[in-house]
């Protein structure tokens, strides 16, 4: 049997409150009822047809694991996001990226620095609003069609 879609991606949260209300702020992102589990907190949140587990837990979130969010409005996205002090241009050598095949990916550090990777085609992308765009180079053969939008 085929998996149809992801149901949910689970993450650490060091402070429940001010994950959650950063995802509400940026992603929209709605409370949902949450289970008690005898191994950490969690809190659940609704992210389109998704779900996004926080879990309480006295880790370290990895350096390049990330959840990635397509969004309605990537450039409204990318303006709350600067805002807040979110953009993280270090991990991948520039807060937002481009694929020559049409599409950027923008990273953020959620506040407890997990590593979220927001994606649109390269059309829907304001060049006035983001103009630090590093140009993903050495794309030959089949790199070079990758896409993240059939």
């Amino acid at each position: 049997m085929d998996g149809v879609r992801v149901n949910h991606v689970s993450i650490v949260s060091d402070d429940f409150e001010r994950s959650i209300r950063w995802y509400e702020e940026l992603f929209g992102a709605e409370r949902l009822p949450s289970p008690d589990f005898p191994e950490a907190p969690v809190k659940w949140l609704r992210l389109g047809a998704s779900q996004l587990h926080l879990f309480q837990r006295d880790i370290a979130p990895p350096t390049y694991h990330h959840l990635a969010l397509d969004v309605p409005d990537f450039n409204e996205v990318y303006r709350r996001a600067q805002a807040l002090g979110a953009l993280d241009p270090k991990t991948f050598d520039g807060a937002v990226r481009e694929h020559p095949a049409g599409w950027v990916q923008l990273y953020l550090r959620d506040p407890s620095g997990n590593l979220v990777e927001v994606d649109a085609r390269s059309e829907d992308v304001d060049r006035s609003l983001v103009t630090e765009i590093v140009p993903l180079t050495g794309q030959e053969g089949e790199a070079a069609r990758a896409s993240l939008y059939a």
